[in-house]
């Protein structure tokens, strides 16, 4: 699970902590509110730090990017588009002098 969506999650479950604790707790609508924005808050924070120090300790080992198979990769991208871009350009070029040819005649 990612760490926005456990904190999403968790922030949810204390809101919902937090109506229940009110309707239970409160005698008015300011202290309701009260009750659960302080729950909700707390939920919120406890989530963060949660998930910071689930990532401190999980101990994330950092893999180098494959930098020349990915620029190999694009090197092939853009031939590739070179060439159809060719073909295209011949394609319009030839095709311009088969239209302008068939006038020629019907002149």
């Amino acid at each position: 699970m990612r760490g926005s969506n456990f904190v999403a999650f968790f922030t949810i479950q204390g809101f919902i902590a937090g109506i229940v604790f009110g309707v239970l707790q409160s005698d008015s609508a300011e202290d309701f509110l009260i009750y659960v924005l302080l729950i909700c808050t707390f939920f919120y924070l406890f989530a963060h730090l949660c998930v910071g120090l689930y990532f401190q300790t999980l101990g994330i080992k950092a893999h180098p990017f494959p930098k020349h198979t990915h620029e190999r990769s694009l090197d092939n991208y853009v031939r590739e588009i070179n060439r159809r871009e060719q073909f295209i350009d011949a394609y319009y070029a030839h095709k311009d002098e088969l239209l302008s040819g068939s006038e020629r005649r019907k002149a």
